[in-house]
């Protein structure tokens, strides 16, 4: 009997406790959600630092005691005579002396090409403070998607070129599709060796599930308005008419895709790329898909010494809700990986 008094009185605590922390979590989100919270921020990191103070690090790594002083010295009188430049410079009111900025993008796109969102907060920032003298980078990744959401992706880089700044697109892993429309927007094209680019082409698929609904004898009925409201369906019986009507539909985006390309790139041979295949960048190189075969690190690297490189970056605010959604789901995985780790090292031992 006591045993069973002591349990109950710990399990009456247990439920105690569990009910005071979900009613804080739920008072905490209530009270978020009636605060007015901004859509997100922009984020600015300056690369530039970030590069010199790894370059820095390393190479006083490398130096002897004896050596490492020296160079102290002589940075720190080197910092002086920059310094002292600058302010004559900005009392003259010379903006000559100061580095161009090159402004880093990073557009990794989904099949909906949501990121379409964040990269129109992007270039609006960066179309305020940049000139023609300055250049625009962007890492693009993609294997394309919806048309729609790649064609707004495609304008938003296009309001770059109507400003006259230079834009550079690098492609370090893939953009292909609505990828690679948003990449012949640029004025150069840069990637790396293994890279997958091309695959001008436009693909629909739709199951039917018509003859399963048939077996079930299960009726479907769609009512619409106009010849060609519902070339295709999903559930209904779809016949020859429809399915040309749809063909038509896809060969017009085709054509639009392949007028888009040309109009950016015109020393390409539409005809020959424009099949729906995709090239490695050794490839598309010679096909003049792409201008340089270089990765995006290389390029930075090489531009670090004369222009001033920053990263621009839009990120949306999370909800608490979502953000404790988040932190759940990766303890979660943590342990799981955990779990799984350590009955790998179990069973090879």
């Amino acid at each position: 009997m006591e045993f069973l008094f002591e349990y109950g009185l710990f399990l009456a605590k247990a439920i105690t406790f569990v009910i005071t922390v979900v009613a804080v979590l739920i008072t905490i989100i209530a009270l978020t959600s009636k605060q007015k919270s901004k859509k997100g921020e922009l984020e600015i990191t300056d690369l530039s630092e970030q590069i010199n103070d790894t370059k820095k690090s390393i190479t006083e790594q490398l130096l002897t005691p004896a050596q490492l002083k020296v160079k102290q010295k002589e940075d720190k009188k080197a910092l002086k005579i920059e310094q002292k430049q600058e302010k004559e410079f900005a009392k003259k009111g010379n903006n000559s002396a100061i580095k161009s900025q090159l402004f880093v993008i990073d557009f990794k796109g989904s099949i909906d090409a949501k990121e379409v969102t964040s990269l129109r907060e992007e270039v609006t920032a960066i179309l305020s403070v940049a000139s023609e003298s300055d250049e625009v980078f962007v890492r693009l990744e993609s294997g394309g998607g919806m048309v729609h959401g790649y064609g707004l992706a495609a304008s938003q880089l296009q309001r770059l070129k109507d400003k006259k700044i230079p834009l550079t697109i690098s492609v370090d892993k893939v953009a292909a599709s609505g990828g690679y429309m948003m990449a012949c927007v640029a004025d150069k094209i840069i990637a790396a060796p293994f890279s997958i680019i091309g695959s001008i082409g436009v693909i629909a698929q739709i199951p039917n599930f018509n003859k399963l609904l048939k077996k079930h004898d299960v009726e479907f009925e769609q009512l619409t308005a106009g010849q060609y409201k519902r070339t295709l369906t999903m559930f209904g019986e779809n016949d020859d008419l429809g399915r040309e009507k749809f063909k038509q539909e896809l060969e017009e985006t085709h054509q639009l895709f392949k007028h888009f390309v040309s109009e950016h790139r015109p020393q390409l041979n539409i005809e020959k790329i424009a099949t729906g295949e995709h090239w490695y960048g050794t490839q598309a190189i010679d096909l003049k898909l792409i201008d340089v075969i270089q990765t995006s690190d290389d390029y930075l690297l090489e531009h670090v010494d004369a222009k001033h490189i920053v990263q621009v970056q839009y990120q949306k605010s999370k909800k608490l809700s979502e953000k404790i959604g988040k932190s759940v789901a990766l303890s979660v995985e943590s342990s799981l990986l955990n779990i799984m780790q350590t009955n790998i090292s179990r069973m090879f031992k």
